[in-house]
């Protein structure tokens, strides 16, 4: 059984079709057969050596090709932008556009159906999104951190049949792992090699409109007990109940409701691999970090663009002024340089980090702690950054366009609620203390969901 929607089934490659003349059975052996290994032991075994598709480094074609992929999807969704805000509504057909553009496949290897593109191709793409509609950005960036579990947690029979299935059916990966929620139960069944879940989780983001969800659990009692698992669970599953209604200040259209699992029924071929502290496999935190930094300066782009048209449209200046239109008020000169320098320090310390991630995604099993450790430091401090230019932009940029801006139709209160409420995500004051506890005394944070 499949862990994807039965919809989803018709989408799957063929299996090859059984030879003709079946080969000669090898003679019986005396020696006693070896005890079957059940499949949930075999798949929750840590791979010896962890295997990553992301290992080279991006092509400048590469980058070209999948930023105007991006580009021209984000102009798509721009059209009508504060319409579907102001309609909250599931995103149904932006993910549409996601699916048709390729960007949903983008980082699944091309051996198995996918894009073959890089981690930094797709932070890019969450960037420009970003620009435009940072709920459905932010959409895509999960889904990128959830589906690379299938090579951060799995070995190679996992990678292909959950690589394979997701880029065939162009699935959309939502999560159910906030660790700030009570865990959840995962309870071997008495009979089969099966678990059942039970157990709520908020702030699920894609798990109401995807195809599948990440999960993490703990499995509770038998020979596995104390295994924290990693499994995918698709959304017409039995047993599954999503909250009605995503109804927040921003990122209004992010699926990001909770989730609620009544006994369901989780198989073997539903688990991508064990949860550990493996440096390579927790490189996912990290990277979801730098995911929210581009998430958060792309905003900030959106919000200068829209700014800088609004400046422009305006044929008056303040009566003081000895400028001919508010374009060229000394004043209003003054704030746009001062945003532009900050955000363009910020996308230059983005780019640089975006870049690296090849470098430490093809260390593989070799990577160490204390490199994963810096690396995420590094992150740290971007983050820091993207936080307040993003912040400072989208609430400055007023100062600039005026009192008639401060309407919903002007469109520049999304760029502020979007940022404001996502830099709520976990507290930039403990990332100002991760980044001055390493400058002062070398500390690394312990590895977690969030360092």
């Amino acid at each position: 059984m499949s862990p994807s929607p039965a919809h989803a089934a018709s989408t799957a490659p063929a299996a090859p079709a059984a030879p003709a003349t079946t080969p000669a059975a090898p003679a019986a052996s005396t020696a006693p057969a070896a005890p079957a290994v059940p499949a949930a032991h075999r798949i929750l075994e840590r791979p010896a050596t962890p295997h990553t598709p992301w290992g080279a480094p991006s092509s400048p074609g590469e980058l070209a090709r999948w930023d105007d992929v991006a580009l021209r999807v984000g102009e798509q969704l721009a059209a009508d932008a504060v319409e579907r805000d102001a309609a909250g509504q599931d995103p149904s057909a932006e993910l549409r556009l996601l699916k048709d553009s390729g960007l949903v496949d983008l980082i699944i290897p091309r051996e198995f159906g996918g894009g073959g593109g890089t981690w930094e191709a797709g932070l890019r793409a969450v960037r420009l999104l970003s620009r435009h509609d940072a709920s459905i950005a932010q959409l895509l960036a999960y889904h990128y951190a959830n589906v690379s579990a299938v090579a951060f947690y799995g070995g190679a029979e996992v990678q292909e049949r959950l690589f394979r299935a997701s880029a065939a059916g162009s699935w959309i990966w939502g999560d159910a792992v906030n660790p700030v929620d009570p865990a959840f139960s995962l309870t071997p069944e008495e009979a089969g090699e099966g678990f059942r879940l039970n157990g709520r989780k908020r702030f699920c983001t894609g798990a109401s409109v995807g195809e599948v969800t990440l999960v993490n659990a703990e499995i509770a009692a038998g020979p596995l007990a104390g295994t924290t698992a990693a499994f995918v669970v698709g959304r017409e599953r039995p047993g599954v109940r999503f909250d009605e209604a995503w109804d927040s200040l921003g990122q209004r259209l992010s699926a990001s409701g909770g989730v609620t699992y009544d006994d369901v029924r989780v198989l073997p071929e539903d688990l991508v691999g064990p949860v550990g502290e493996v440096p390579f496999s927790t490189l996912v935190t990290p990277l979801i970090q730098l995911a929210f930094s581009n998430l958060y300066l792309g905003i900030a782009e959106g919000a200068l663009q829209r700014g800088r048209e609004i400046t422009l449209a305006r044929r008056n200046s303040w009566f003081l002024s000895s400028a001919e239109d508010y374009a060229h008020d000394p004043y209003v000169e003054r704030l746009y340089g001062e945003l532009l320098a900050k955000l363009k320090a910020g996308l230059a310390l983005a780019d640089g980090l975006n870049r690296r991630s090849a470098h430490h995604l093809g260390r593989g099993g070799g990577l160490t702690a204390a490199e994963r450790g810096e690396y995420a430091v590094e992150i740290a401090a971007l983050k820091i950054v993207a936080t307040d230019v993003g912040l400072d932009t989208t609430q400055r940029i007023y100062e600039a366009t005026g009192a008639s801006s401060a309407t919903p139709g002007s469109g520049l209160d999304l760029f502020w609620r979007n940022v404001r409420t996502h830099t709520l995500h976990d507290p930039v004051d403990y990332k100002r203390a991760e980044v001055g506890a390493h400058f002062l005394r070398g500390e690394l944070q312990p590895i977690s969901l969030y360092t």
